[in-house]
């Protein structure tokens, strides 16, 4: 053997690192491979064809589907109340005849209130029964006039005894003070000293000699919709977004600028940023155990608030446990726990941090000569957007697909055709409405005997399913075309002369071109594990009453098992996508290089990895740290000498949540371009010290600081 090959052989790791070593030298390499070819046809075609399915399958529930019967309620002849170019045009609030009648067992078997429904222009403002106007329009026909629109005719004066009227189920015996909510008509409740009233009643009569109070009804109006309770909270939260909207987007713009701030400080100051991140993030954590202190110590004494979250149970006024001592209890020892983490991880790591902040030099210094690749994630959020859009309109037109069902309906329960199928043109000459004088032919839901509406709910997986995929491969093909593009960069010796022109462009057209399939095959293995997590998750809800301990803790331990492969699964996607993005291998082959270049080395990965993850958290964290702060300060009042904020808030959080929450996301968009710039500029380092010695020859690529940095540990390793 030559003397190259000899030093070949000795730059190498051992016999059994060399078997698993998958490309072999050359001198030509230069960085990604340009001369490619297709990978992972047979996926790319069944990528493909799921797409045209997808496609197919919108245009069908597009012909079938009419999302009118989501936007619009339906009276109980089928009609939409609101559509425009009908006789319903103006009345675009639904009303119940009898909301007593919701009570009945049948509600929660249907769905649907056994009582007639018509559309209606406004909900009843005042307590009048038709008796009453039977008596008052000898005096005056006003109230005939105000009565009569919420009947199915309209009429001038009372034509029909009391008898007659609910027999042919022309018109309420009854109407009571009500305002629209989700397009219905419900009753006005309220609370008067503690005591629940209509229209500021607690009892009334219900038109047919009975009397009522305001519990019974409400009761009644529970059945009709579960959300009743929660309408006060709604309306309190949309007022807040209403309030605080320019101020959540002036929070974002900041978290926006901010995270590019930081990124371009890293270039130039990353050991001096880092701290900055350390003692911000120690900062904020520390004024959050102080603030949640001063309120534990501020309820002292107070009545009541010594009751634990169990004694007050569920509350739809979420400020009331903020009254209690044990929430600022909890928040105060999570926030100490996750502070004496960071200090602990500060002092054990403070050697491999000291190797991050390096990557983060060499990072910056790759997005520095890319710049497009900051503006990629925008993209992503475009293509992301695109498919959640297409998902959830192809969810709604399946759900509405289908013609008119109309069912048998009694009030009682007691009819023996209740729930059957029937005509309502021709259901009062039927024999069911014989033996039922007090049946109903209603309308009920969309549906359908075809063989299309047979399959919908198997369409609405196949949707989720192909939504799943589509929201993965876009995911991976920008970690595909940021890895071609960095790597560009790693590879040019001379940097950034030699780096080829649009590097972002160029690797993003490669992975489209030649990489559609092995990118479809990794996002398919993610697919795959969460529609199976969505199927266990929907069991867990339909088998919730009757399983015993063995199964739950079964069913945990899924769970777990599951959120771990998935983890993982794209842990080593990650890196295989970057593997193909140098080399063109399909997906197996990169995915096995990758593994094998990672346990090669997993004793530096196991580290670096993390702390590097770790390091680019803390940045994310201040971000939605200071940005939350501010808020906070804000949205309650405590800055009023320096700028005045929303007054009058009924929950300062819902705001301060939305721009934590949305601060923090900001940031990650930023953010997760470094961290897949430092992925693979990381693993083009590892694959530089195999391939190349340093010498004149075959000299390194790495910058003299990375090599400074990371060599020496790399050497020790192998010679260890």
């Amino acid at each position: 053997m030559n003397d190259k090959g000899n030093h070949l052989l000795q730059s190498r790791p051992s016999s059994s690192g060399l078997l698993c070593y998958p490309n072999a030298y050359d001198p030509n390499f230069k960085g990604p491979v340009a001369k490619r070819s297709c990978t992972d046809v047979l996926c790319c075609i069944i990528f493909i064809l799921f797409i045209i399915a997808y496609i197919l399958l919108g245009l069908v529930a597009w012909i079938h589907g009419d999302p009118r019967r989501v936007a619009y309620p339906t009276d109980s002849k089928g009609h939409f109340c609101g559509q425009k170019g009908t006789s319903n045009e103006n009345k675009t609030i639904l009303f119940y005849f009898n909301l007593f009648s919701c009570t009945s067992p049948s509600v929660v078997v249907n769905l649907q209130c056994p009582t007639t429904q018509i559309c209606v222009s406004k909900c009843p403002e005042k307590f009048l029964t038709y008796m009453e106007i039977e008596f008052a329009h000898k005096t005056s026909q006003n109230y005939s006039t105000y009565y009569s629109q919420f009947c199915k005719t309209p009429f001038g004066k009372p034509a029909k005894a009391l008898a007659q009227l609910l027999l042919d189920d022309d018109c309420p015996t009854a109407i009571f003070p009500s305002k629209p909510f989700l397009q219905r008509c419900f009753p006005d409740f309220a609370t008067n000293n503690g005591t629940l009233t209509v229209g500021n009643k607690t009892t009334f009569e219900d038109g047919s000699g009975r009397t009522r109070n305001a519990i019974e009804l409400r009761t009644a109006a529970n059945r009709v919709n579960k959300i009743l309770d929660a309408r006060a909270v709604g309306m309190k939260i949309f007022e807040d977004y209403a309030t605080t909207w320019y101020w959540i987007l002036i929070g974002l713009t900041i978290a926006m600028l901010l995270s590019c701030m930081f990124v371009i400080l890293l270039r130039f100051i990353a050991g001096i940023l880092f701290w900055v991140f350390m003692v911000g993030v120690i900062g904020i954590i520390g004024y959050g155990i102080w603030h949640c202190y001063q309120e534990y110590n501020n309820l002292q004494g107070r009545p009541n608030s010594h009751l634990s979250v169990y004694d007050l149970g569920i509350q739809t006024d979420l400020s009331m446990y903020f009254q209690l001592k044990q929430t600022w209890l909890a928040f105060m020892i999570i926030l100490c726990i996750l502070e004496v983490f960071i200090i602990l991880m500060l002092i054990f790591l403070r050697e491999r941090i000291r190797i991050s902040i390096t990557l983060l030099k060499e990072g910056s210094k790759a997005i520095g000569c890319i710049p497009t690749t900051l503006i990629y994630p925008i993209l992503t959020f475009i293509f992301i957007s695109i498919c959640i859009a297409y998902w959830a309109v192809i969810a709604i037109y399946l759900a509405t697909s289908g013609v008119p069902i109309y069912k048998v309906i009694a009030p009682e329960g007691k009819c023996k055709h209740e729930n059957t199928t029937c005509n309502p043109e021709i259901f009062n000459t039927t024999e069911i409405a014989k033996a039922c004088p007090e049946a109903q032919c209603n309308f009920a839901f969309y549906g359908g005997k075809s063989l299309y509406h047979q399959y919908v709910p198997t369409f609405q997986m196949f949707n989720l399913f192909v939504f799943f995929w589509l929201i993965n491969f876009v995911i991976a093909l920008g970690q595909c075309a940021l890895a071609g593009a960095f790597a560009s960069y790693y590879w040019a010796f001379r940097k950034p002369d030699d780096i080829p022109p649009h590097p972002l462009f160029t690797a993003f057209g490669r992975a489209i071109r030649y990489h559609t399939g092995s990118l479809a095959f990794g996002s398919l293995l993610l697919a795959l594990i969460q529609m199976f997590k969505i199927v266990l998750e929907y069991l867990d809800r339909r088998l919730k009453d009757p399983q015993n301990n063995i199964s739950k803790f079964l069913q945990c331990c899924l769970k777990c098992c599951f959120w771990c492969l998935e983890n993982v699964i794209k842990y080593f996607n990650r890196n295989a996508y970057v593997m193909i993005a140098i080399y063109g291998k399909n997906f197996c082959r990169s995915a096995r290089d990758a593994f094998n270049l990672l346990m090669r080395n997993i004793l530096k990965i196991a580290v670096m990895d993390k702390v590097t993850d770790f390091v680019l958290i803390l940045g994310k964290i201040l971000v939605a740290g200071c940005i939350g702060m501010l808020a906070f300060l804000l949205f309650t009042q405590r800055l009023p000498t320096i700028i005045e904020g929303p007054t009058s808030l009924n929950y300062y959080w819902v705001p301060l949540l939305t721009v934590i929450i949305g601060s923090y996301l900001v940031a990650h968009g930023f953010f997760s371009v470094y961290a897949m710039c430092i992925d693979t500029i990381f693993i083009c380092f590892l694959e530089d010290l195999e391939r190349n010695d340093g010498s004149t020859e075959r000299p390194y690529y790495m910058s003299q600081s990375l090599l400074k940095i990371l060599k020496e540990p790399t050497v020790r390793t192998k010679k260890h």
